[in-house]
């Protein structure tokens, strides 16, 4: 687990292209940040390298989720979610929104921002889990540090 320093929005949206290099069908990357601090657009980033289009990436703040097309290999779409919202809502309102049903899918990967972290990590619940955490730093520079899946 190393920190990677960004210092464009391009680079941010690389690393997140080259971490969807290494993602397999019904992983979770869970997304963790101060607002603004990038993490819609590395989700961009995954899009693309999953073989999407990361023009089409919005942040779902306001629809909770958001779902994109990919052509990379057995993972035919991301779902990208935003919890922002959702930050006080108990464990059963969490689950009536339907996340973790797409957290199920054979063919897809989820993209989380802010992230409820017992919604993915019950047993049985999704598939590995990856961490990221993108800190703003002096000067509008962003440290990206990816956490691997246990295992």
């Amino acid at each position: 687990m190393t920190a990677t320093i960004t210092r464009t929005p391009e680079e941010t949206e690389t690393q997140g292209e080259r971490l969807a290099a290494l993602l397999e069908p019904g992983d979770i990357v869970m997304l963790e940040g101060d607002l603004a601090a990038g993490k819609t657009l590395f989700v961009r980033g995954l899009v693309r390298g999953l073989g999407g289009d990361a023009s089409e990436v919005v942040s779902p703040t306001f629809v909770l989720v958001q779902s994109y097309p990919c052509s990379a290999g057995k993972i035919h779409v991301l779902h990208h979610a935003d919890l922002y919202r959702l930050a006080e809502a108990g464990f059963a309102a969490l689950r009536e929104t339907g996340i973790a049903e797409l957290l199920d899918e054979p063919d897809a990967v989820s993209a989380i921002e802010w992230p409820r972290h017992e919604l993915v990590d019950p047993e049985g619940a999704g598939g590995r889990v990856w961490h990221v955490l993108i800190t703003i730093l002096e000067g509008g520079a962003r440290s990206i540090t990816i956490t691997k899946p246990a295992g």
